[in-house]
C-alpha cells in the first residue's frame, strides 16, 4: 500500500487542487516552480492543513475534512529531507542522527545510529559539525536521521538540487539503495528532468497546482497529456540530445 491524496488548499491567492495515488513505490511530483509540489508534501507530512480533501497513508487515514481527521505531524511516522537538510548546528553527526531516538534508552538507540552511521557512509564523520561537511555529506546524514526511525513513508523536497552533477549522480545511487533497502514508498519532488526521468516509477506531473498527468517516465514522454506536459517533453529531449 501507498499514498492517496486528494487536498485542495488556497494560499495567498494560489490554488492547490491535487489528486493522485501510488503503490509502494518512488513518485516523482514534477513540474516548474511554485506548481504546487512541495505543498503538496506539507500536507503529506502534516504540516499545512488542506481547506478540504483526503490523506491516507499505508491504508491510514492521517487527514480528513469531512470526518474531522487531522493527525499531527509527530504522529504521522514520515521520513522528510529538505533541500537544506535542516540538520541541526550545533549537534555532531551522531547527535543530529539519533535526535529522533532520545525518547529511547541508549542500549537499543547506539545499535540503531551505528547501523545508519555504516549504511550511509559516515564512519569517521560521527563528532565532525554540520559546517565542516560537505554538501553530499549533510545530504547523507540528513537521510540517516529521516530514516533511523524506520518510517512508513520518505518525502524529499529537492534534496539534491544544491549538490553539484558528480555529488548529485551519486545521490541518486543512495536513494535507490534506500529504496531496495527500506521498501517503503518515496515521493521526491524536483524540476531536474534528468532526475525524474532516471528515478521515477511513478511521474506526477503539476501544473499551476493541478495534476496534469501521471504514468511512468516513458508513458508521459512518449504520450503527453496537455500543452503543459509538451512543453516539459520539449526541454527534456533538448536536454538529453
Amino acid at each position: 500500500m501507498g499514498i492517496f491524496l486528494k487536498v485542495r488548499k488556497k494560499v495567498n491567492g494560489f490554488l492547490l487542487d491535487a489528486e493522485w495515488e501510488m503503490e509502494n513505490e518512488l513518485a516523482v511530483l514534477f513540474g516548474y516552480s511554485g506548481a504546487g509540489k512541495s505543498l503538496t508534501l506539507q500536507a503529506i507530512a502534516g504540516l499545512m492543513e488542506p481547506d478540504e480533501g483526503l490523506v491516507r497513508m499505508r491504508g491510514v487515514v492521517v487527514f480528513d475534512s469531512s470526518r474531522g481527521i487531522n493527525v499531527p505531524p509527530h504522529r504521522r511516522n514520515i521520513g522528510y529531507v529538505f533541500q537544506d537538510c535542516a540538520l541541526f548546528p550545533h549537534m555532531t553527526v551522531r547527535a543530529n542522527i539519533a535526535y529522533g531516538l532520545n525518547a529511547m534508552e541508549r542500549r537499543e538507540r547506539e545499535p540503531r545510529v551505528q547501523e545508519m552511521l555504516e549504511r550511509f557512509r559516515l564512519e569517521g564523520l560521527e563528532g565532525k559539525y554540520p559546517a565542516e561537511l560537505s554538501g553530499g555529506q549533510k545530504q547523507r546524514v540528513a537521510f540517516a536521521r529521516s530514516l533511523i526511525r524506520r518510517p512508513e513513508v520518505l518525502l524529499l523536497d529537492e534534496p539534491f538540487s544544491a549538490l553539484d552533477n558528480p555529488v548529485r549522480l551519486e545521490m541518486r545511487t543512495l536513494l535507490k539503495e534506500v529504496r531496495s533497502v527500506f521498501s517503503i514508498p518515496v515521493v521526491l519532488v524536483t524540476h531536474d528532468l534528468s532526475e525524474a526521468s532516471s528515478l521515477a516509477d511513478r511521474l506526477i506531473v503539476y501544473a499551476a497546482g493541478r495534476v496534469v498527468q501521471t504514468g511512468t517516465p516513458g508513458e508521459v514522454f512518449r504520450n503527453p497529456a496537455s500543452i503543459e506536459v509538451e512543453n516539459l517533453v520539449r526541454i527534456r529531449e533538448t536536454f538529453t540530445r
